[in-house]
């Protein structure tokens, strides 16, 4: 715990830092990836029609997979196993976080050679997981709407109104 005026300069800014990705991605095929609320989960852009996009998620632990279009329609080629959706997902995350974040969030127990997205995927798909609760699909989808609009703002070094959700000064006991 801080005392009174011992703040650190984290604790005193409006900003977060952003851990750069592992290596760079192209963001056409799969523009929003994310882990996070016990999932790998994110957006990816359908490669038969430009118009639409699915959300597709992997539960960490049990890998219970999960994929439907952003108006919550399922997804043909998830039916059982995989679909190339939550493959590309796996594969971005991989370039976005390292194979090994992404084998500890997900507790996928791989090795050497086997620690990059195809072995993680391999690794996943051979328990034989369970198709998963498509409910969280809403949620994901209005993240990546929030993330799209900042892209919208002027780049600016002041405080963004928007995201500034705390006080400068430190909260008192």
């Amino acid at each position: 715990m801080h005392g009174r005026g011992a703040l650190s300069v984290w604790e005193r800014s409006s900003t977060v830092r952003v851990v750069p990705p592992a290596r760079p991605r192209k963001l056409a095929k799969v523009p929003f990836v994310e882990l996070a609320d016990g999932r790998l989960q994110g957006v990816v852009s359908s490669g038969s029609d430009i118009g639409r996009v699915y959300v597709s998620s992997v539960e960490a632990g049990t890998y219970a997979f999960s994929c439907s279009t952003n108006n919550n329609r399922p997804c043909g080629g998830a039916r059982g196993a995989f679909c190339n959706h939550i493959r590309a997902l796996v594969g971005e995350a991989v370039l976005q976080y390292g194979a090994d974040r992404v084998a500890r969030y997900l507790k996928v127990d791989v090795t050497g050679e086997q620690a990059d997205a195809q072995g993680l995927t391999s690794a996943m798909t051979s328990t034989r997981p369970a198709q998963g609760d498509r409910s969280a699909a809403a949620q994901v989808f209005s993240r990546f709407l929030r993330h799209l609009a900042y892209l919208e703002f002027t780049p600016t070094t002041v405080p963004v109104p928007e995201m500034h959700w705390f006080p400068t000064t430190g909260a008192v006991a």
